[in-house]
């Protein structure tokens, strides 16, 4: 008998590339492993409610897309504020993905937001809406551009578990 540990690992190593584009993904990977699309549905639902997948979402190449200017703006905000800040930067449409991370030695920004742009002067713009978003609760903040993709893939894992 299969276990759903098994099972999840099998469609685990079977998407790490991505799924198909095919109007009917989830069906097809079902067909790849010999399960009915229910199952592959039902168990990487069950794979998010348990935190072992954050989420089933799209990673488009920006630069292909035209947005070749990539910034992640980061802030020093007040700390008791950060996650009601964290939520509306993050539901900008503008911002790609927002998160919180704890301060480091040297290094006092705990709240970051990728911003895509087609050029800099863009991004410094939508930068500056964010500025204004968080206030004076905003202590300082700073842009690290990008200069090239250094990954676009997930956790890489084969049916043997490696």
């Amino acid at each position: 008998m299969t276990t759903n540990a098994a099972i999840d690992r099998r469609i685990i190593a079977a998407t790490t590339g991505g799924l198909p584009l095919t109007p009917a993904p989830f069906a097809e990977v079902a067909g790849w492993l010999g399960l009915t699309e229910a199952v592959v549905i039902d168990r990487m639902a069950a794979m998010q409610a348990a935190g072992v997948i954050r989420r089933v979402a799209i990673a488009p190449n920006h630069y292909a897309l035209g947005l070749v200017a990539n910034g992640m703006s980061v802030w020093d905000v007040d700390d008791a504020r950060a996650v009601d800040l964290g939520e509306q930067v993050g539901a900008l449409d503008f911002v790609s993905h927002c998160y919180l991370r704890p301060r480091a030695k040297g290094w006092s920004y705990n709240l970051f937001a990728m911003v895509h742009g087609h050029s800099r002067d863009e991004v410094e713009g939508l930068r500056a809406r964010i500025a204004v978003l968080l206030g004076p609760t905003c202590r300082a903040s700073d842009i690290l551009y990008s200069t090239r993709i250094l990954k676009k893939t997930g956790l890489r894992l084969t049916e043997g578990g490696q």
